[in-house]
């Protein structure tokens, strides 16, 4: 007991941090925004998730969060599985490459895709350009934007996240298992993905956590036609001032994330167990 004492304590200062800048103004937006009662609140949160236009946002919200989640684990889980089993000296160089653009302002990012997006940016130019279409389509302010631009801010968080699961498998369970007869195939299904199963679940609720709750990307690329729940959070809290409205939406961010998080959970030890 006495060798954690000072482990408690070098905790204090962080954890004193975490509850004044976080938790408290969380738990203040939530509960007791400024002028609003609860039962506004719960009036405001029952008048949403009965109205079907905030209905449309939250099921646009949820739907474009799990396909974002299952492109990023789709495509995430083949590379960092191909970067943990390299054995070329370039392959710190490329674990770097692929989570560089973490480094770089979201902002940044999404506006990249402005430009290829954009009526006369490179795919509609593209396009036209191979006659494939009369008129170059109007791609952005379109559900399909946004996944691009969420999939494309969220996917080197996946591939860091399955590495790392990855990368503590150790690589003579494949070796053994291929002396035993089994093919790549099934060695990489049978032997690898249930052993980083782990690590993939946890990619899977930190890119749909990041995409419930994103706000540049869908307002820049979605517009105000394909309004998200952040976006609707923003223009309660900022335009409408309608406090009532941005404490419910926040509390079903919260709840989305928090259920999610808890069926990744469900899911890991599962398949720890089996």
């Amino acid at each position: 007991m006495t060798s954690r004492k000072p482990a408690l304590l070098l905790l204090l200062p962080g954890l004193a941090f975490l509850l004044i800048g976080f938790a408290v103004p969380s738990l203040a937006m939530l509960f007791a925004p400024p002028g609003v009662t609860a039962g506004e609140i719960v009036g405001r949160l029952g008048q949403m998730l009965t109205d079907p236009f905030d209905l449309r946002i939250i099921g646009r919200t949820v739907g474009l969060g799990l396909v974002v989640t299952v492109i990023c684990v789709t495509l995430g889980f083949p590379v960092a599985y191909l970067l943990a089993r390299s054995t070329s000296r370039w392959s710190g160089v490329l674990l770097a490459l692929a989570i560089f653009p973490l480094l770089l302002s979201n902002v940044v990012r999404t506006f990249g895709w402005l430009v290829v997006l954009g009526k006369n940016g490179a795919i509609g130019q593209l396009l036209t350009t191979l006659g494939l279409v009369d008129e170059a389509p109007q791609l952005l302010y379109t559900e399909l934007a946004i996944v691009l631009g969420l999939t494309q801010l969220f996917l080197p968080l996946a591939i860091i996240s399955c590495y790392s699961a990855v990368a503590q498998v150790d690589p003579g369970l494949d070796d053994a298992a291929r002396g035993l007869g089994a093919s790549r195939t099934r060695t990489f299904w049978s032997i690898v993905v249930p052993l980083s199963l782990p690590g993939v679940v946890v990619a899977a609720t930190l890119v749909f956590a990041g995409s419930v709750t994103a706000y540049t990307t869908p307002y820049l690329l979605g517009g105000s036609g394909q309004r998200m729940l952040a976006t609707q959070l923003f223009s309660y809290s900022s335009v409408t001032i309608d406090w009532a409205g941005a404490s419910a939406t926040a509390l079903i961010m919260t709840v989305l994330v928090f259920v999610v998080s808890g069926l990744s959970s469900l899911v890991a030890r599962k398949g720890a167990t089996s």
